[in-house]
């Protein structure tokens, strides 16, 4: 991507039952925030966009055990997780919610494209409730033994075992995963997405993808061979009414949280142009042939976005086998790249609000730094295999190398300059080991910028502590400390050092972007070096969906980011004694946090 490109970043929508923990920030939040920052320093025209997913049977359960209404519910998460996902410094353009009514107006208009061009089925289904409330079980809230692969956790939706598609209908000895009863099944009526119309267009589709996660491609191609029409309405009055006469009044009967939350992508690059000033800026990034789209996610979510999305944005643009023509919206993009992360567990185990294996971001940055989090994330998450989140490797990532490599760089390369001269000193003749520590920053630009281009994240900030270690060595050999007799040389030394440190503020600033915001302003930088967003209250632009009065949006202005490049450092600016920029841990934390775990 030399020139210019419109580049969307596309984040799973997490869903508003509850706050999110870290394993989610791990999956889709960290890397896509690392790629955003990194692309528009870049010069790319970057829009970062997702919001909180707020349909769905869950939001009811969740809402009834709380003794609240599904809005009052969807309401309060999204708060949480507006709050939390600001705290962490993810640099969204607009994170919204699927309650809006232009996320409504949006679903249907897509619905009524894909309807239009006869990719929506019609027909009668069994569909599960639950003896005890009569309410619809979601497939994903049924659970029993696969019938192709013997698996005994398997969902309704798909076996995680085996990645095979499934109905509620095909399991072993289904159960409910709310109360543990057998579900009923009964007669419905039904719309379903016709997915075999695609199968051709999605395999060609497939061919021409290049750079994926092999994990993400194989996965999508084994799909292909067995794919069958999947429900897109459920007998539920949450969600998004069907716009169809004699359905889009009925209060029984609703759009599926699956198709609907897909299409908040589109719908929230939508809303971000309204709420910009110019409505049509939208088509930049989803109607120009050159714009690029990355999509970011954990493995649960793979199928949704590498299968059906596609499918469906194919058959809006009437590309399925049954031809057709691009509705209202015009003709749409499909994802340029499926990134998807394998999990992260927790000190051996899953992730689990319900077994009380969980830490959420909230109570993380109550104790820790964001960058901390960020730091760990990105150079030791579950990129492209499960990784394991353990105190103890927290402990020693954060005090050996943040601290002790990264801070101590910085600290001790500022407070050297601040104390000999005050000011960045200004440099004489340079030497050989003077121009080679420069070399290395200036290289690493390259090298950590190809890298993030990649998504290959893990790599990207191994290379950038390379590049730290090499200047920590370059202080330790030439030792400016032994240098009172010749100031000339310490000037020289104390100032290649510093270059170095602003050089790596830069390369740091997609990963850690509130450290890198500090020591731009610890070496006397002004005004913002690392954009951070901020949250808005909002009205809805629209009347017809289901928003309870104001919310929070989170946005920011990255319009003005550095350059991905080396700035010369100017001689002369004041420098002041720097204070630490990370925070060294106890060793006592590591048994703190099991026990609070553990209770």
């Amino acid at each position: 991507m030399g020139r210019m490109t419109h580049v969307l970043t596309a984040l799973a929508w997490p869903y508003a039952n509850g706050p999110r923990h870290i394993g989610h920030v791990a999956g889709f939040g960290v890397p896509a925030d690392v790629f955003a920052r990194y692309m528009r320093m870049r010069g790319h025209d970057v829009l970062m966009v997702s919001g909180t997913d707020e349909h769905g049977t869950p939001i009811l359960v969740q809402a009834d055990s709380e003794g609240l209404t599904a809005a009052e519910a969807a309401a309060k998460y999204n708060r949480i997780i507006v709050e939390d996902l600001d705290a962490l410094g993810l640099s969204y353009d607009l994170f919204t919610r699927t309650t809006t009514g232009n996320h409504y107006q949006t679903v249907q208009e897509l619905f009524t494209t894909l309807y239009g061009n006869g990719y929506i089925l019609q027909k009668k289904t069994l569909g599960a409730i639950s003896p005890s409330t009569g309410r619809t079980l979601p497939d994903r809230y049924i659970e029993g033994t696969c019938p192709h692969c013997g698996f005994d956790s398997a969902r309704g939706d798909q076996c995680d075992n085996c990645g095979r598609q499934l109905d509620p209908t095909d399991l072993i000895d289904p159960k409910s995963r709310i109360n543990g009863e057998t579900p009923k099944f009964v007669e419905e009526d039904h719309f379903f997405l016709d997915l075999p119309a695609f199968a051709d267009a999605l395999n060609a589709w497939l061919d021409t993808r290049t750079g994926w996660r092999t994990n993400v491609l194989r996965f999508t191609k084994n799909l292909l061979d067995e794919m069958h029409p999947r429900p897109i309405s459920r007998d539920l009055d949450w969600g998004v009414p069907i716009p169809l006469e004699g359905w889009v009044d009925r209060p029984d009967k609703r759009l599926y949280v699956w198709f609907d939350a897909v299409i908040g992508y589109l719908s929230a690059t939508i809303e971000w142009a309204r709420r910009s000033g110019d409505p049509e800026a939208w088509k930049r990034w989803w109607q120009d042939p050159e714009a690029v789209s990355y999509y970011f996610m954990g493995k649960d979510n793979i199928v949704f976005h590498s299968e059906i999305w596609p499918a469906m944005l194919l058959g809006a643009n009437g590309e399925g086998a049954g031809g057709g023509e691009p509705g209202a919206l015009g003709k749409l993009n499909l994802p340029t790249e499926v990134v998807s992360s394998e999990f992260l567990t927790m000190e051996g185990k899953q992730f689990s609000s319900s077994r009380r294996v969980v830490i959420y971001v909230r109570d993380f940055l109550e104790r820790y730094s964001p960058d901390a989090l960020r730091y760990y994330i990105c150079a030791a998450g579950p990129e492209n295999q499960d990784s394991d989140f353990t105190w103890a490797e927290f402990l020693r990532r954060n005090n050996d190398e943040l601290v002790a490599g990264w801070g101590n760089l910085v600290n001790r390369s500022i407070a050297m300059a601040a104390k000999n001269f005050g000011a960045v000193p200004e440099p004489g003749e340079l030497e050989d080991v003077d121009r080679e520590l420069l070399a290395a920053t200036r290289t690493a630009f390259d090298t950590v910028g190809d890298l993030i281009g990649a998504n290959k994240v893990r790599a990207g900030i191994g290379e950038a502590m390379k590049a730290v270690a090499a200047a920590n060595k370059y202080l330790a050999d030439t030792a400016p400390w032994k240098m009172k007799e010749d100031p000339k040389r310490q000037g020289t030394v104390l100032y290649t050092v510093l270059q170095a440190v602003s050089d790596l503020k830069t390369i740091m600033s997609p990963f850690l972007p509130h450290s890198s915001q500090r020591v731009h302003e610890l070496l006397g930088g002004e005004g913002v070096f690392a954009p951070m967003p901020y949250i808005e209250e909002v009205a809805d632009l629209d009347e017809g969906g289901a928003t309870d009065g104001p919310y929070p949006i989170l946005t920011g202005d990255y319009s003005d980011v550095p350059k991905w490049e080396s700035v010369p450092l100017v001689p002369g600016t004041v420098l002041e004694k720097p204070t630490p920029v990370f925070t060294k841990l106890e060793p006592s934390i590591v048994d703190e946090e099991i026990e609070r775990l553990n209770a």
